[in-house]
């Protein structure tokens, strides 16, 4: 992970860089990125080449790398960078899906992998959950289990993504309701979620439970004078 005086440098944001052979495709990612709260892109490059120059020169919180480059792979390029003492942290981006790759990936240290085509809701989660991992980091110092599993958690970045979606949930619905929990000031019961996202309970509770599982939300219980404790969720 990078360092730096805030969550994002002195800018509070998390700067990215975008590389892609496909101008048009780098394009679309870095509008995609724009539209993630907390993250900025610093700039696009095409080549491994000038994604190298603009390092060198400037700075970046996160690459979103391609692995298919016309001078060279992504994974080529990140090996070269960690040589040069750049420690960027690296999203790989990218068509390629086998096996050998996805583990040379992981090998050398990118914190996620995103395989292409990919919607928004897609990046978007990866996205979150490398801003989590910045957090969870930020307090530095030792950590606990449980804080280590919450760290590792942020690194997987579980998602809620379309095409991870158990049969039988809309990508739809799980976004209203993250918007919901993401928008609120505090815990939220499964009644007022609904509430505010215009569902009945029991959808609310469906996708609030499998948002638990996959590590987006926190439950927390709500003891009263009587009675049973109220379940409440909030967003991590």
């Amino acid at each position: 992970m990078t360092s730096d005086t805030g969550p994002g440098g002195l800018s509070g944001l998390i700067e990215v860089l975008v590389v892609d052979d496909d101008a048009r495709v780098a394009r679309v990612n870095a509008a995609y990125v724009g539209k993630v709260p907390g993250f900025r892109v610093a700039g696009q490059a095409h080549t491994a080449a000038d994604a190298l120059a603009f390092l060198e020169r400037g700075h970046a919180d996160l690459v979103l790398l391609d692995h298919y480059l016309p001078d060279e792979t992504g994974l080529a390029l990140v090996g070269r960078l960690r040589q040069l003492g750049h420690h960027t942290d690296i999203i790989m981006v990218t068509a390629a899906r086998d096996i050998g790759t996805v583990q040379a990936a992981m090998r050398h240290g990118a914190l996620q992998y995103l395989v292409k085509p990919f919607t928004f809701a897609g990046l978007r989660a990866k996205l979150e959950g490398y801003a989590a991992l910045r957090r969870a980091l930020a307090s530095g110092g030792e950590a606990g289990q449980d804080q280590v599993d919450r760290i590792f958690g942020a690194v997987g970045g579980a998602s809620a993504g379309p095409a991870e979606l158990p049969k039988g949930h809309s990508a739809l619905t799980a976004d209203l309701v993250r918007e919901v929990l993401r928008g609120s000031d505090g815990p939220l019961s499964a009644q007022e979620v609904a509430e505010r996202a215009s569902l009945s309970r029991q959808t609310a509770q469906r996708y609030l439970k499998l948002l638990e599982r996959t590590g987006r939300v926190r439950l927390s219980l709500k003891y009263g004078e009587t009675g049973r404790p109220e379940h409440r969720y909030d967003w991590v």
